[in-house]
């Protein structure tokens, strides 16, 4: 459930804004280079006919062969930022494929809290068990937590947020940014974290202590999978994210408005808080 809080931060949505000056921040060399609202503008002379728009009509195919490719409000054309098609289509597809993922921790978090599951050791020195969270909503459950605990799980997103956008993380891995011809959905190892000869890294190794598993695959398991079956997986995880975005919503909606969900009558708990407002 604490995964939804954090989905607001994790989705900027777009301005189609006039040329700004480029804007770079750097620590002696370059490490962060946005590719977003800045830069030179693109013009795009013939809207629908690159080659990101064409795999994106393929792709939308595969991923459900009835409806195929769906875009009623011309997202993909719309030239965000006026990056150009690529970086637009790249924008998206990394938005989604992001919110589905926090869409998919929520819908298992939502429904761990919601069944009174718990952490087995204390949350914090002023709460030694958990019997203030007893009977809570899901919602509720984040409602009562510490402002520390709270502050703590939005750094960890936000250091999450930074490490996935930086150019030097994404290029030490051999990748690009996902509006610059880079794979939407990739997130960077930790492997900076170990000594590598000849690395010229402005943060020394890149992070400050070697970090033993990844956030993608931590044990390995995909390293050996073919091209065939990871583009698979893909498509699986885009479709999984989209129906845990629309399972999560159906909770909160069943949560905050009793009757809204037929389906979830008497299931759910009744939240009389503010979903959208998370620090009141």
């Amino acid at each position: 459930m604490l995964s939804l809080v954090a989905a607001s931060a994790g989705f900027n949505a777009p301005h189609l804004a006039a040329p700004r000056s480029s804007i770079q921040v750097s620590m002696d060399t370059n490490i962060v280079d946005c590719p977003g609202p800045v830069g030179k503008v693109q013009a795009v002379p013939n809207p629908g006919s690159s080659p990101e728009f064409a795999q994106l009509q393929t792709l939308a195919k595969e991923l459900n062969p009835v409806v195929g490719y769906y875009d009623p409000l011309n997202l993909a054309m719309l030239n965000f930022w006026g990056q150009g098609e690529a970086a637009t289509i790249g924008f998206l597809r990394h938005a989604e494929i992001k919110h589905g993922r926090v869409s998919m921790f929520a819908f298992v978090g939502y429904i761990v809290h919601e069944n009174g599951i718990r952490w087995p050791w204390p949350l914090a020195t002023s709460l030694p068990d958990y019997s203030s969270f007893e009977g809570l909503s899901a919602p509720a459950v984040w409602d009562a937590l510490p402002m520390a605990s709270k502050l703590q799980i939005i750094g960890v997103i936000g250091f999450f947020e930074v490490w996935s956008e930086t150019k030097f993380v994404l290029e030490s891995d051999g990748e690009k940014h996902y509006m610059s011809g880079g794979k939407p959905g990739y997130f960077p190892s930790f492997d900076l974290g170990e000594p590598r000869e000849g690395l010229c890294a402005p943060l020394g190794w890149g992070i400050a202590h070697p970090v033993p598993f990844n956030l993608y695959d931590p044990f390995g398991f995909s390293k050996n999978r073919s091209p065939a079956a990871k583009a698979q997986g893909l498509v699986t995880e885009i479709n999984n994210g989209r129906l845990a975005m629309l399972g999560i919503m159906g909770f909160v909606s069943a949560a905050k408005i009793p009757g809204s969900v037929p389906a979830l009558e008497g299931a759910i708990k009744a939240y009389s808080g503010e979903i959208m407002a998370p620090f009141l």
